[in-house]
């Protein structure tokens, strides 16, 4: 016997939750991807769509014993905290989460290192319904090589210090790796040179703060640790394929379209 829904809105919440299933036709092939975590989240943060691989990284044999689940209610009590504040940023503010370095438990239940993307789902009225994520294990020799916490001290490092030009020599001191080391390391977990994932840092905080309007350009080009108010709009450009200004007219239309 079906319990009754208490109110419309619990309707509307539960036809938006079907919605979203009905949109991942492609759910078997996520199924055979065993290095790639996927799922879909409704509004309250409870799965509605998983591949297989997520199912056996939590512990279970199927499907149905997750959907309906919070992060919560399968994954460790320092780990569930982490993925509950991340989401709730995706669905109550829009926050996209890209390339995020993460630490995941793997069937073992041995810690390895996984680079997440979250994203909102959104309605035809542009109102945020759940979100799509996946996880991909970083694709090192092995798993539990110690390397695998150097290069994770070195992205943290570079994030929280996004704002300031870090040399290379500073990672060598937190990672106790040459220079060549890291260079390698980072070309096969991320694709990207040191540098070339430093500048992606930057442009992700510099994309972040052009949606408030009240921030000037130039503000936020020394809060990116570009002095040169013209260096940062040619890297910007370079980058994203418009200057800072057209970028921001971009969120401010689409967020007045929004609204």
């Amino acid at each position: 016997m079906h319990t009754q829904l208490s109110s419309p809105e619990q309707a509307d919440k539960r036809q938006m939750a079907e919605r979203i299933h009905d949109v991942f036709f492609a759910e078997p092939l996520f199924d055979a991807m065993p290095d790639l975590v996927f799922f879909v989240k409704d509004l309250s943060g409870r799965y509605v769509v998983v591949n297989q691989t997520l199912v056996n990284r939590c512990g279970l044999k199927n499907k149905d014993q997750l959907i309906g689940k919070t992060a919560q209610d399968v994954f460790p009590e320092n780990l569930a905290v982490s993925y509950h504040e991340q989401d709730q940023m995706v669905l109550h503010q829009g926050f996209e989460v890209k390339d995020q370095l993460e630490l995941h438990l793997y069937p073992d239940r041995d810690p390895g290192w996984c680079l997440t993307n979250k994203i909102a789902l959104r309605d035809q009225q542009h109102r945020i319904v759940g979100l799509s994520g996946t996880s991909r294990d970083l694709g090192m020799p092995d798993q539990r090589h110690p390397v695998y916490h150097r290069i994770a001290a070195a992205v943290r490092h570079i994030h929280t210090h996004f704002g300031e030009n870090v040399p290379m020599i500073e990672l060598e001191q937190i990672t106790n790796l040459s220079i060549a080391q890291i260079e390698r390391y980072f070309q096969k977990i991320f694709s990207l040179t040191p540098r070339q994932f430093m500048i992606k840092v930057k442009l992700d905080a510099a994309t972040a703060m052009l949606g408030d309007r009240q921030r000037s350009i130039t503000d936020i080009a020394a809060t990116c640790g570009y002095q040169d108010h013209s260096a940062f709009s040619r890297m910007f450009k370079a980058t994203v394929g418009m200057t800072p200004s057209d970028y921001r007219e971009l969120l401010l239309r689409s967020k007045k379209y929004d609204d």
